[in-house]
């Protein structure tokens, strides 16, 4: 079956093609469910492809379609081992679930099926990303998610705040991208190739610790602007301008896990640098805790899952910076079930409150809207680590793989558990707000539940997000063992082995999940002048919060602003007088020899004539005058 895994990524590409052309034809909603389909379609195929994996039969192939740049070791070829078989079932299957939603969420678009277009084109895109053989490809489609991440961010582009958002996510993950970019011109200076099998069978013999710590940096450096790290995460938040599919779509599920997956990809690499494991996993504590602070004094529901999402990929990050890769592609895994759910819960309420995305404007949702909020429930008590969900066993594995390691990565371990803490306070916090208690909205809201193209996707979520993390527990490690043959040339970090450590250690955090949502619901289950007198209570860090640490502001006033004038003196005292200058002065030339040579074009015959008469002579006598 392996000679057709080039039509997983063929199907969604071919639909985008499809619709781009024919779409208006097939209007609303066909061009939806076509787009939905493919998108099922390649999850299908895909799903055939790993059976071979679930029974332990493969160890993956390389498909090879294509020599592109065979110098450089650079083919489109599938690489197809258990990692990207659960990426691309991953990507497909929620996938086409939020493919589903948007049909009815984007209904009475004007501009239906080109968002679907653009949907399509992300999915085959992002699975480029997984699917690549070599660096070369994954970077190509690396930079064809961040395009369609624009398209998706500024779809609304009538909106001012729509194309800010876009904009702002483009340059930030540019910086990243340079250095990827940078990365990958080492790596190919060192192994002579980008090509996977080429670079990590070779890299213990041929790589120094010093060069494997500079280019795990740079892919690090990649990955934060991709997956949103300290300092690149800025551009998510403001990245909810964009339709809610998208959010769910690009920024729980898909898009901006790719940090996470390359570095999952680069085990072999980070393991030979003594300090940039470790580096990454500090980057995605700091980030967890961060964000999940900032989260805490959110009133829009979208920004609070922004902020939720830079959380939790910071705790995927501090897994595979702690070598528990298997941890980190769970928790990957079991983000993209409860996040895509909580942010598509997040549409319904959207759109059944008539676009009002104000906490403080909600309340007592629960009789309006039953099955957005049961699912949300779910969500919420999932991403909160509390068992048996999902979110408690994934992120319980990756608390444990820090503790494993000892010495500085306890820190980290305490960092992770008081984040977890916050989570469980944040998110109860958003339920709280949005389904319990007195209704808050103003008049005129007729709130009401979503049709069931949309609560279908949330009810499939839910159940996922409740038995999704018993692929991978204590007691039964079925994913881990799928996962071994993708990385069989590194050292994994595992949770204490024990009965005893794993009742402490999960204790502790189902504690601290407990603890926050029982702090949470005490606070806000009661009229809202209590709970305001609660956050008031905080003063200025509130404030600061809120405003999350006024580090766009920092951003603005120490980067763009200075940036912005140094432009601005480039093209006053170079831009103009030199590069325009020299384009308009060739005009002005070209213009000069033309009226020079108009006075010859008198439109009389008898001219023309005889010009040639005079040429013929002087053709003539050059002739002659050259024989002698």
């Amino acid at each position: 079956m392996s000679q057709f895994l080039w039509i997983i990524i063929a199907l969604p590409l071919a639909s985008a093609v499809f619709l781009h052309f024919a779409g208006r034809r097939i209007g609303e909603p066909r061009a939806g469910y076509l787009a939905t389909l493919s998108v099922a379609g390649s999850f299908a195929l895909a799903l055939g492809a790993a059976l071979p994996f679930f029974q332990g039969e493969s160890h993956g192939v390389t498909v090879n379609i294509w020599e592109w740049m065979p110098a450089i070791g650079a083919a489109l070829e599938i690489n197809w081992d258990p990692l990207a078989a659960l990426m691309t079932l991953i990507i497909t299957g929620v996938g086409a679930l939020i493919h589903l939603y948007a049909i009815g969420y984007m209904h009475g678009e004007a501009r239906f099926t080109r968002f679907f277009v653009y949907l399509n084109l992300f999915v085959a895109s992002m699975l480029t990303l997984v699917l690549a053989g070599n660096f070369a490809m994954l970077f190509m489609g690396w930079e064809l998610v961040g395009l369609c991440s624009f398209l998706l961010i500024s779809f609304w582009s009538t909106r001012p705040s729509a194309n800010a958002a876009g904009k702002k996510a483009f340059v930030v993950n540019r910086i990243g991208d340079f250095g990827f970019l940078v990365g990958l011109m080492l790596i190919f200076a060192t192994f002579s190739t980008l090509s996977y099998a080429g670079i990590f069978e070779r890299a213990e013999e041929v790589l120094s610790p010093g060069m494997a710590t500079a280019i795990g940096l740079l892919i690090l450096i990649g990955a934060a602007g991709k997956s949103a790290q300290i300092p690149l995460y800025v551009w998510l938040p403001d990245a909810m301008e964009g339709p809610t599919p998208v959010s769910a779509l690009i920024h729980a599920a898909t898009m901006v896990t790719a940090g996470v997956y390359v570095i999952a990809r680069s085990a072999v690499i980070f393991e030979i640098s003594p300090i940039a494991g470790p580096i990454v996993a500090t980057v995605g504590a700091a980030t967890a805790l961060w964000a999940a602070t900032i989260a805490l004094a959110q009133k829009d529901i979208k920004r609070v899952l922004a902020y939720s999402t830079i959380s939790q990929l910071g705790y995927m990050f501090l897994a595979v910076g702690a070598a528990g890769h298997v941890a980190g592609v769970f928790h990957l895994m079991t983000h993209a079930f409860f996040k895509a759910l909580l942010f598509l819960g997040a549409g319904s309420v959207i759109h059944g409150m008539a676009d009002e995305q104000n906490m403080e404007k909600m309340g007592g949702l629960r009789k309006a809207m039953p099955i957005t909020a049961v699912t949300m429930l779910i969500g919420t008590i999932a991403i909160s680590g509390i068992p048996p969900l999902a979110g408690f066993w994934s992120k319980d594995e990756i608390l444990g793989v820090a503790f494993s390691r000892g010495g500085w990565f306890w820190v980290l371990w305490i960092v992770g558990l008081v984040t977890a803490l916050i989570t469980a306070f944040y998110m109860t916090r958003q339920f709280v707000l949005v389904f319990l208690g007195e209704p808050r909205w103003t008049e005129g809201v007729h709130p009401h539940e979503s049709p069931r193209t949309m609560t279908l996707p949330l009810i499939a979520l839910a159940g996922l997000s409740i038995v999704g993390g018993l692929l991978n527990t204590p007691f039964r490690t079925a994913l881990e063992h799928f996962l071994e043959p993708s990385f069989e040339l590194v050292a994994l970090t595992h949770p204490p082995e024990g009965l005893g450590m794993f009742v402490l250690l999960a204790g502790l955090s189902t504690l601290a999940g407990l603890a926050g949502a029982g702090a949470a619901f005490l606070t806000y289950n009661r009229p809202a002048e209590l709970w305001g007198r609660f956050e008031a209570a905080f003063g200025r860090t509130w404030t600061l919060w809120s405003e999350g640490y006024r580090v766009d502001d920092l951003y603005w006033a120490t980067l763009v602003k200075p940036g912005l004038r140094a432009a601005e003196a480039a093209a006053f005292r170079f831009d103009t007088p030199i590069i325009d200058g020299a384009v308009n002065g060739a005009g002005r030339l070209v213009r000069a020899a033309a009226s020079k040579g108009r006075g010859l074009q008198t439109g009389m015959v008898r001219s023309y004539g005889a010009l040639f008469a005079a040429g013929t002579v002087a053709v003539i006598g050059w002739i002659i005058w050259r024989g002698a």
